[in-house]
């Protein structure tokens, strides 16, 4: 495998870098089997041979997805890839239907019907942030290793930090524990953000807000959306009722508080994706504390609308190089950041029909 993903490299033009190489071989010896005298050479390295998880994290533009995505899909397995948000709502979906039906083993069920699809799941971009999941966590990932399945992990966390200062954050640390006992933690380090490599400059980055930038975005979006209807689109997500008011034809535009400044989620911004081809979001504030709530909900907008692949425009009170941020999200609001660059960049392209 080590030799494809040179040969993958060449293809994509991918500059070879010695601890994404290393990451590789690491990722070959927690996986493959391996004869008995190899075994013991791998228990000795990671002194301990049940090892079922892999969690790899690092900064922002490292290639952290690049990698995962590409050991998984060499792996010839039964295997099951989700973004981490996905897999939460896939899971709570379960538990819910599950517990209608007067049945109280939902984790047990649910964990049962993951393994019949795969001996593998890779949880990309990993991340806790609410009391729900974190509660959850140490019970659902405990039966996936009871079960034996493997599990890869991306995340922009090291594991000790996770929900680090969330509520009740002592009913997380089982959890903690387990993810240390099965996993072999390993950070991958590379200081150049390869997504803004070839990348010039923000083509759909407009800041700051004024007369002048306004002009220019409703030009544009004008300009995109000459030949479509405006026609309203409704969204049904578990019995609510979402409205993208300015909808043509799968170009949407969006003032930020209508998607950031009420309590919805994941779940609302993974169905507001799959009906647009390409967004833009008027008046993003720049973050602190006090909106600290506005920022969580924007972090995982732009998690899932990179996930989906959705070309933006926005409109945005700070620019790339000088934001601020609530102290608690600093760290993951680097990748959103990084995230806001490539999508709003020539490389997400806007196609119009």
């Amino acid at each position: 495998m080590k030799n494809k993903f040179l040969k993958f490299c060449l293809d994509k033009k991918i500059e070879e870098n010695v601890n994404q190489k290393k990451t590789i071989d690491l990722l070959i010896k927690f996986y493959l089997k391996e004869n008995f005298f190899k075994r013991l050479i791998l228990k000795f390295i990671f002194k301990n041979d049940k090892k079922l998880g892999f969690y790899l994290h690092g900064g922002v533009g490292v290639g952290k997805t690049m990698l995962l995505n590409f050991f998984f899909n060499n792996i010839n397995t039964p295997k099951h890839r989700k973004h981490f948000n996905e897999f939460m709502i896939e899971f709570h979906d379960f538990r819910h239907n599950h517990k209608k039906q007067g049945k109280d083993n939902s984790i047990n069920a649910f964990i049962k019907q993951l393994k019949n699809k795969a001996n593998l799941i890779y949880l990309d971009e990993f991340q806790v942030t609410n009391i729900v999941d974190a509660m959850i966590l140490g019970k659902l990932f405990e039966n996936i290793f009871k079960e034996n399945i493997k599990v890869l992990i991306s995340s922009n966390i090291k594991i000790d930090d996770l929900y680090k200062d969330g509520l009740q954050r002592d009913q997380f640390v089982p959890f903690i524990n387990i993810i240390k006992k099965f996993c072999i933690e390993h950070e991958l380090i590379i200081n150049q953000d390869y997504r803004k490599l070839g990348i010039s400059k923000l083509e759909r980055f407009f800041y700051p807000i004024n007369d002048q930038t306004t002009f220019k975005i409703n030009s544009i979006f004008r300009e995109i959306t000459k030949r479509k209807i405006n026609i309203p689109k409704n969204i049904f997500i578990k019995g609510r009722n979402f409205v993208i008011q300015n909808y043509f034809e799968g170009m949407a535009r969006f003032n930020f508080n209508d998607l950031c400044g009420t309590p919805i989620g994941a779940e609302d911004y993974i169905k507001i994706a799959d009906n647009c081809k390409f967004i833009l979001i008027d008046s993003i504030p720049n973050f602190a504390d006090e909106n600290a709530d506005k920022q969580q909900r924007f972090i995982t907008l732009v998690d899932v609308l990179y996930e989906k692949k959705i070309p933006i425009m926005l409109a945005a009170n700070f620019n790339y190089k000088n934001f601020n941020s609530s102290i608690k999200l600093r760290d993951p609001y680097k990748r959103t950041i990084s995230r806001l660059f490539e999508l709003t960049s020539p490389k997400f392209k806007i196609i119009i029909e």
